[in-house]
């Protein structure tokens, strides 16, 4: 009993000393200034690279919507078909040119072989064989335009199918069966497999921002979804538009999320001097943060420091000291 109560006598008498000898082991800390750069919170929307218009090729009535909002198309699937009421009557006209110009032809060629026969036998003249040669080459050449007039009409009716030009995702589809379309108009609006984050820097930060950069998610975001918690910026655009640049940033998993979402995003703006410290330096008591800083005869006293944001880098949590250092102090773990 009386040995404890000197030992701690001896623990209250020593103070500081008896922690800096259990911590003799650890080399010191020594404070530097370095350039700390700073993050901009801003909002960014899902964006799809590409948007494209599956469009009507010919005029007429849609007699089939095969797709609606939110469904996921192929490159090439039918999204609509367009009937035109008068290709159907104009292809049954040409047929009928076919088969009266095919009978003509028949019979041109049957006329031919008889006079050829007759003109073996001396009967009729040459006038006659070339005459009747040349009828068939006419009636030959009737038929080929009327069947390439034909696959025409057949190849425009064809053309009312509405096919998607690339895969994605249909966004809006502006009109319903039954509805009249002209040449050209929209029939659906397709986002592609590509999307972004787009975001909007006020154009102050402009100068500060370049391809390759990270940004970083917020941790709301970040944790739904599968979404990741970096990117990088992919483009930068060169316009500025109501004091705004418009710069698209590339994260992965965002193919769940909604076009036209909202996400929080950090990004790096100007740098500035600081000084950083590991967090585990900081030992925080009674509502205040110390260090501990060693003096010219390397004996460590506590100082009151002021801690500003949480910086990540390859070793760790460094925390920012607002004041109460300055470059050159050393610290030990408290």
């Amino acid at each position: 009993m009386i040995r404890s109560m000197v030992l701690a006598s001896l623990a209250l008498v020593l103070g500081p000393a008896a922690g800096w000898a259990q911590n003799a082991a650890y080399d010191p800390f020594e404070v530097r200034e370095t350039f700390i750069r700073d993050q901009k919170a801003v909002f960014a929307t899902v964006q799809s690279v590409d948007v494209t218009m599956a469009r009507a090729r010919l005029s007429g009535t849609i007699g089939e919507l095969r797709i609606d909002e939110g469904d996921r198309v192929e490159a090439g699937q039918v999204l609509a078909v367009v009937v035109d009421d008068q290709l159907a009557p104009q292809i049954g006209s040409l047929n009928s040119q076919l088969a009266a110009v095919t009978a003509q032809l028949d019979q041109a060629r049957a006329d031919l072989a008889r006079d050829e026969r007759l003109f073996e036998r001396g009967l009729v003249a040459e006038a006659r064989l070339e005459a009747a040669r040349t009828q068939v080459e006419v009636y030959e050449n009737q038929v080929a335009s009327a069947r390439q007039q034909r696959a025409v009409t057949v190849q425009r009716s064809r053309e009312g199918d509405v096919l998607a030009p690339a895969t994605g995702v249909v966004l809006s589809v502006p009109v319903t069966a039954g509805s009249v379309v002209m040449p050209g108009e929209q029939i659906a609006e397709i986002a592609t497999d590509l999307y972004v984050l787009r975001l909007s820097v006020p154009e102050r930060h402009a100068r500060f921002i370049a391809e390759g950069d990270p940004v970083q998610l917020d941790a709301d975001g970040a944790s739904e979804d599968g979404l990741a918690n970096t990117g990088t910026i992919r483009q930068v655009y060169p316009r500025i538009e109501a004091g705004r640049v418009t710069a698209d940033a590339v994260v992965e998993g965002l193919g769940d999320f909604f076009v036209g979402e909202r996400v929080r995003v950090l990004i790096h703006t100007d740098s500035r001097p600081g000084i950083l410290i590991p967090s585990e330096l900081i030992d925080t008591r009674y509502g205040l943060d110390y260090v501990s800083v060693l003096d010219a005869e390397d004996h460590p006293h506590d100082v009151v420091v002021q801690r500003g944001g949480v910086h990540s880098d390859e070793e760790g949590a460094l925390v920012e000291i607002l004041s109460g250092l300055k470059p050159g102090d050393r610290l030990v773990q408290p």
